[in-house]
């Protein structure tokens, strides 16, 4: 099994252009949160996961996942490059792996989780849903597996 980097170089150029923070996903999530005036941290990274979005007082945590990367199941955009396939499958089952075992440790430290695929966020009415679970107090946690 290779496991190696990709050997297409064009495709190796074009993954590194892709950003991790910042991305139009955690901007309308982002703004949604300052919308409902929900004080939080981006990226906090002492916690497991670095969620892309936290409150350690309140305990929330969000974590906003693109539909490619983190191979959405049933979504479109999880497709898998024909060029070293191999080497893309074991890369997405290392990401989904990382994602369950940070979602799990902060569920056992108390905070409610949610996940917000990129392709959810044109849906406003499903993105303020998911939001309003993770952000109420209610220890209603809205994510029970990675995938919705």
């Amino acid at each position: 099994m290779n496991s190696g980097p990709p050997t297409d170089q064009a495709r190796s150029e074009l993954m590194r252009r892709i950003r991790r923070k910042g991305t139009a996903a955690e901007l309308a999530v982002a703004a949604e949160l300052r919308a409902r005036m929900a004080a939080y941290r981006l990226n906090v990274r002492s916690l497991p996961g670095s969620p892309d979005f936290a409150n350690k007082r309140r305990k929330w945590a969000i974590f906003v996942h693109g539909c490619f990367w983190h191979q959405h199941t049933g979504c479109r955009r999880a497709t898998v490059p024909k060029t070293n396939a191999e080497f893309w499958l074991e890369k997405f089952r290392r990401n989904r792996e990382r994602d369950a075992t940070a979602i799990h440790a902060l569920r056992r430290l108390g905070f409610r989780v949610g996940v917000i695929w990129e392709c959810e966020i044109r849906d406003v009415e499903r993105l303020s849903g998911i939001l309003a679970e993770v952000l109420e107090a209610r220890g209603v946690d809205v994510a029970e597996s990675v995938d919705h």
